[in-house]
Parts: structure tokens; sequence; C-alpha cells
């Protein structure tokens, strides 16, 4: 039996860490850090690879950090490693991206390697609010990037945006997404602006000049048919795709499919348990292990998942499948859906029942109030 798999490689280097950033990510200002841990990274691949063979792995995602940070000889040698596991000639292996940390040379190879999409971070066209984020490029820095990468052969490239961040206003967001929409990327996130503790965002709360509730709903709502006009379908709460270029990584995900994680921080879910890596970077280089974690997915737990990852697709969740799951209908599981549906939170249709828009707003607090229902 041959089964379907993805890997996540974690890359946790950054020119600087981004004001709203929690993400597990360090400066190395020498290199010396990054050949260590490329190496160390190499090493528990190809150990990794051994207990996978009968696996053939379909989609690789590096994350970060910014792997483009890594010298191109030091990516070659992650991708040869890659090499101790089946991959498929048709994998989706995608690298993520900072503009201004790869020129036309850098993406070339990368193309060569085998990557074949390219997710570039941008958050917002405009200058104040690029700013006021902390990152440390501009929308020519983008633009310099995007063209780059299409002379350098990517036909699949996402991009990302921000909405709710500070100085950012209803109209300001708009020309963002106009912006980013006319330069046709095949793939567009936009993600709101959460605070996490621990963060310089966190500490400045109380004083950042963000938009309201009622405009950050706006924000949310009006993405959708301004993205439709430019040929992109929402597919996910907060991703959008030309036909045939959703994020098939991040699919994985969302539909309870099989993925290993390799670095600091990264997390798996392999043969019914999941697990993940500290951020204890220094124990990862010293080739220690760094798993804090690991658990059985028990059947309750895999239901509530399948329930909670499913509902963040706008394709939803299957009726039919779902009463095969729960040997019961979906509106015998959670009555209160027939009443969400009037009001406009939910939608049923050809056999499948999703979140609307307006559902997406409180989605959290509907489905923590769907799985304490017993089943």
């Amino acid at each position: 039996m041959n089964n379907s798999l993805g890997i996540y490689i974690h890359i946790p280097f950054c020119i600087k860490k981004c004001r709203y950033c929690d993400f597990c990510s360090f400066p190395d200002k020498d290199g010396e850090r990054v050949r260590k841990y490329t190496d160390e990274l190499c090493r528990r691949i190809s150990e990794a690879a051994q207990g996978c063979k009968d696996y053939t792995v379909d989609t690789v995602y590096f994350g970060g950090g910014t792997p483009t940070l890594l010298p191109i000889d030091r990516f070659e040698r992650i991708i040869e490693a890659l090499g101790a596991f089946r991959i498929s000639d048709e994998a989706e292996i995608t690298a993520e991206c900072n503009p201004a940390t790869a020129d036309h040379e850098y993406l070339r190879r990368l193309r060569t390697f085998g990557v074949n999409r390219l997710s570039i971070g941008l958050q917002s066209t405009h200058e104040n609010e690029l700013s006021a984020l902390g990152r440390v490029h501009s929308f020519v820095d983008f633009k310099a990037t995007y063209f780059a990468a299409r002379d350098a052969g990517f036909s699949n490239i996402s991009a990302d945006l921000m909405y709710g961040i500070p100085y950012q206003t209803e109209e300001s967001f708009e020309e963002s997404l106009k912006n980013l929409a006319e330069l046709s990327p095949e793939h567009i996130s936009a993600y709101g602006l959460k605070i996490e503790q621990g963060t310089p965002f966190y500490k400045m709360r109380d004083k950042l000049p963000l938009p309201d509730e009622d405009a950050e709903c706006a924000m949310y709502l009006g993405m959708t048919e301004i993205l439709s006009e430019y040929g992109y379908e929402k597919y996910e709460i907060s991703n959008f795709a030309k036909k045939g270029f959703e994020s098939r990584h991040n699919l994985r995900y969302w539909r309870g499919e099989e993925y290993l994680g390799f670095g600091v921080a990264a997390h798996s879910y392999f043969r019914g348990e999941r697990f993940g890596n500290s951020r204890d970077i220094d124990d990862f280089l010293r080739g220690e292990s760094i798993e804090c974690e690991r658990y059985a997915v028990d059947e309750k737990e895999q239901f509530n998942e399948y329930v909670m990852l499913s509902l963040r697709l706008c394709e939803g969740i299957d009726l039919g499948e779902f009463q095969m799951r729960a040997a019961k209908s979906f509106f015998e599981f959670f009555p209160k859906a027939k009443t969400l549906i009037s009001e406009g939170y939910m939608r049923e249709n050809g056999g499948r029942i999703a979140f609307t828009d307006k559902g997406y707003l409180v989605s959290n607090t509907i489905l923590s109030d769907m799985i304490e229902f017993d089943r």
C-alpha cells in the first residue's frame, strides 16, 4: 500500500522580527547557525525517510522565518536530503519568500532544484502600514521579487496580505487587494491581525492605531467580492485562488491528511499521532531530541478535528459523509444549524453545509458551541 505524505520544513531565520510576529525565528549574523541548522535538518530528514518507504511525498512546504535567507547551496543540500523520500513527479514544492531576500539568479536556481511554488509575504501595498508592521521591504521591493520570480520560471505564486493592521482603513485595504490582484498571482491569502502575547504589538496594544471592529468586519466581508472580480475563488476562511491553484499542502492540513514536520517548532500528524518540536534551537543543533509533545488522536478528537477543519473550507461538510461518521444527521448533531442557516451564518447546498462569509466572522464561537454537543 502506498500512502501520500506532506513534508513541512521550518527555516527559523529572519533579517528582523516583525512587530506582530510570534513565529519561531532567530537572527543569524555570521551564518554559522544556518550552516549547523541545515546540516542537522538534513540528518533528521534522511533518518525519518527510512521509516516511510510505503509513502509518496506529494507536497513539501518550506516555511519560516524566511527560507530564502538560506544560502542557495544550503537550500540545495536540503532538497538533496529530501531525495531519501519517494517524491512524486507532480509534487507541489513551496518556499516562502520575503521581498528583497532573493534575486533572479537565486530564484532561478530554486526553480531548477524543483521548487515550483513561491509564497511571497507582502502584507500591504502601503508604505505607512508596512512600516507600522515592522516589515523591512516596500511594495516596490515586492514587485521586483514578483517579476524576478516570473522571469525565473515560477508559474504558481502566492502572496499574503493582512487586514485590521495599524493605520489601515477600508479604502486602503481595498487598494491593497486591487494592487495585488492586478499583478495576477495565482493565489492570495489575507489574514486578520492577531495580537499575540510576547510580541512588540502586545506591549503596544493599548496605543496601536487599529481600525475598529466594524471596519475590520467590512474589510473581511468585502474581500470575496473584490477578489472574485479578478478571477479568484475563496476556498478557505482566508485563502483565494484561481481555478486549480489552491494550496495543496495547506489543504492537506485542513482535510486531516498526514504530514511530517522537520526543524524547531515544527509539528506532525502521522500514523494516528500528533507530535511537535520545541523552539529550542540549541538542543536541535546539538542533535538532541526536541520533541515536546506526542499523543494519539482518539476517536472523539478525530471527529472534532474533522468538523472544525472541514468547516474552515468553503466546500464545508458533506452531509452524507457526516452521517456515516456520526451515525446521526448533522441537524440531529447540531440542531442550532437550522437557525444559523435562517440567520445567514451557514448555508446548505448540494448535500453540503458550510459557513457563509458572515458566519466565518463568528466561526470560532459557533464551532466551540458545536463540539460541546454530546455525540
